[in-house]
């Protein structure tokens, strides 16, 4: 089972065999280097280049959204919704993610969620999305990172309403706490959720 770390806000850290960073933001110095770099988006508190830095080595492989093409240093892969890549032997499948209500997130922006498949588990990373109808093609998933803080992505309500579409074994909240939302909105969403929802503490 893979190793999943909240690192603040909509950073995680996962672990199983390769370390896998989504959207680093606000690390240590001393962070373990990664074999993969996932960045869903170029807005700042997604996309931090002195955050990759840290953790970026020469073998690192970096995917991110398109427009991440003029902002990070090569060798990156720039990727649109809808594809499939393994990097340092992990599977990632690329999902939309944008606002349906709001336009913080437009859909013709291809802004992507991450099916990732690490050690036999599959993580779906949201993204900072709305409730959208593509939920329902991520198929099996094991676990679910899902943002709750409102005014940017989806409500609590909204994140356990995606949390039954999606269909996961387990969900972790995520995008409260910085900038947006707070431990009250990851505690209604783990009373709301349909499945086993579990409120991470900030790996430090």
């Amino acid at each position: 089972m893979a190793q999943i770390e909240w690192l603040g806000h909509a950073s995680f850290r996962l672990r199983n065999g390769a370390t896998v960073y989504i959207d680093p933001w606000k690390l240590k110095a001393d962070e373990p280097k990664a074999d993969v770099i996932l960045v869903s988006h170029t807005h700042y508190d997604h996309l931090s280049i002195e955050d990759i830095e840290k953790i970026r080595t020469p073998q690192t492989r970096i995917l991110g959204s398109m427009d991440c093409a003029d902002k990070i240093a090569p060798p990156l892969i720039g990727a649109r919704p809808g594809e499939a890549h393994t990097l340092a032997g992990v599977a990632v499948r690329t999902l939309p993610a944008y606002n349906i209500n709001k336009e913080f997130h437009p859909r013709a922006s291809d802004w992507l969620g991450f099916i990732i498949t690490l050690g036999g588990e599959t993580i779906y990373y949201v993204g900072d999305s709305d409730l959208i109808p593509e939920m329902a093609d991520a198929g099996r998933v094991d676990t679910a990172l899902i943002p709750v803080g409102g005014t940017y992505t989806m409500t609590a309500a909204e994140g356990a309403q995606a949390a039954e579409r999606i269909g996961a074994r387990r969900v972790i909240p995520y995008h409260w706490g910085d900038i947006v939302g707070t431990r009250a909105d990851a505690e209604a969403f783990v009373r709301a959720c349909p499945s086993t929802a579990e409120i991470l503490e900030i790996s430090r």
